[in-house]
């Protein structure tokens, strides 16, 4: 008879006999420790997902690219000497002083309700008429993609994107397992006739895709534009295949003509749009959204809870008082001009000193140029001869899943002076001629190195 106040222990021959029941009759059960998973210590037993996870080669190479002798044009850093500092500090200041005990305390999963409001006018500015109820605040756009990638895509799972593609997207996608299928560009953006060949195809395989993903206005990497008449083509076939779509806009407003392009989801109202206060305003206060259906927004939330609990509110809180009390968008109109004079930089310094046979993208806007560089270079073999001769980039199989990218380069004209990129240039034009005596002596490069999938994001990739 057990004792009132112990717990009565099973009996060892009852849990042999449950475990090899559920063994399967006639198995044998492993004692403990002794299964293929054993084998490997504790902390290395990752989950299979993890398998696809590798880190950029930037990121690899930082410790040297950092150095201030090193020219970067690898890294997407946003330009912040054009910020009005000291009024920010008094901003940060009065806001601990007035409404700290809401700014420091934990808040809403789905973020602060007046940011909300704020952030849906500024997506009037591209033709959304968003609901705030609609919107959920995320710590940086990357999160709300990682986020969506979770509750949407079951491993195998198809995703279509650009070719080539922003790398952090591909680092999510690769993080949970998804196939990503990549439909080409050229300079007018994604070609709705190669995504209607990647659809049917799929389509006949019975598979549908869980998204289109893309970001159509000043391409990470690749720098263009999707056109306009284009927009509506790609929506319509991405509606008659089933196909959600989810359109990434981080540089939307920060053009160099005064055009402001239609969003995505200014024409279809099922678009899910992901936006992002780090290209325009701070990166490091890490305030992003998501505009989403209802349905949608429901889980997002939840899956956002389980993530960070709450985005931090302090910063939501602080975004909310800039857009309240400063010229937003004589702010951006003022990173545009900048950025479109180093924009005009590169694009000299290109034109000057690289050999023949290299072509690039010409941006209107963003961060980014799209360099290809002649045949039989291949430009990750090439990184960490570049970054000895002082100069780095972000070579292109980064942003490719499948492998492709080893002719190309995406180099960042956004954070360098106008000098600093031309200098840049020019060391890097010294390394591809030197790399192509080789291939014109040798051959191809019996250097190159294989491409090891998508990378996972850095702040020197993004």
């Amino acid at each position: 008879m057990a004792s009132p106040d112990r717990p009565q222990q099973p009996d060892a021959s009852r849990t042999a006999a449950a475990a090899a029941a559920a063994a399967g009759e006639g198995h044998e059960v492993a004692a403990p420790g002794t299964g293929s998973r054993a084998l490997l210590p504790p902390t290395e037993r990752f989950a299979t997902r993890t398998a696809g996870m590798t880190a950029s080669e930037i990121r690899a190479l930082f410790a040297v690219a950092s150095r201030p002798e090193v020219v970067s044009l690898a890294g997407g850093m946003p330009n912040l000497a054009a910020l009005p500092l000291q009024s920010l500090a008094s901003e940060v200041a009065d806001l601990v002083d007035v409404d700290g005990m809401t700014a420091l305390q934990y808040g809403s999963a789905q973020g602060v309700p007046q940011l909300r409001e704020q952030i849906c006018e500024v997506m009037r500015e591209e033709g959304i008429e968003g609901d705030p109820n609609d919107v959920v605040v995320t710590v940086g756009s990357q999160m709300a993609l990682d986020l969506l990638t979770r509750i949407f895509v079951d491993p195998g799972d198809v995703v279509l994107a650009e070719g080539p593609s922003y790398v952090g997207a591909l680092g999510s996608f690769a993080a949970y397992q998804a196939r990503v299928v990549h439909v080409a560009m050229d300079e007018h953006g994604l070609v709705p006739a190669l995504l209607h060949e990647a659809l049917d195809a799929l389509d006949r395989q019975g598979i549908t895709p869980k998204f289109l993903y893309t970001i159509p206005n000043f391409h990470n990497p690749a720098g263009v534009t999707l056109a306009h008449e284009r927009r509506p083509q790609i929506l319509d076939l991405c509606r008659r295949y089933g196909v959600m779509v989810i359109e990434d806009n981080p540089y939307g407003m920060l053009g160099f003509t005064g055009e402001t392009h239609p969003a995505l989801r200014s024409y279809d109202a099922d678009v899910i749009y992901l936006g992002s206060f780090s290209k325009t305003f701070a990166s490091g206060l890490r305030v992003g959204w998501a505009l989403v259906p209802p349905l949608v927004r429901d889980r997002l939330v939840l899956a956002a809870e389980s993530a960070t609990l709450c985005p931090p509110s302090f910063t939501q809180m602080l975004v909310s008082r800039y857009l309240s009390h400063h010229d937003w968008r004589s702010q951006i109109k003022t990173f545009s001009e900048n950025y479109r004079e180093r924009r005009d930089a590169m694009i000299a310094a290109l034109e000057t000193y690289l050999p023949e046979g290299c072509s690039w993208t010409v941006p209107d806007g963003g961060f980014f140029v799209w360099l290809t560089v002649p045949e039989g270079v291949d430009t990750k073999a090439m990184l960490p001869r570049a970054v000895t001769a002082r100069v780095a980039y972000a070579s292109g199989t980064g942003f490719y899943a499948d492998g492709f990218g080893s002719r190309q380069i995406r180099l960042s004209f956004c954070y360098p002076t106008p000098e600093r990129i031309a200098e840049g240039v020019r060391r890097l034009a010294a390394v591809l001629e030197a790399e192509l005596d080789v291939v014109r002596t040798f051959g191809a490069s019996a250097r190159t190195e294989l491409n090891r999938g998508p990378q996972t994001p850095s702040p020197d990739t993004t």
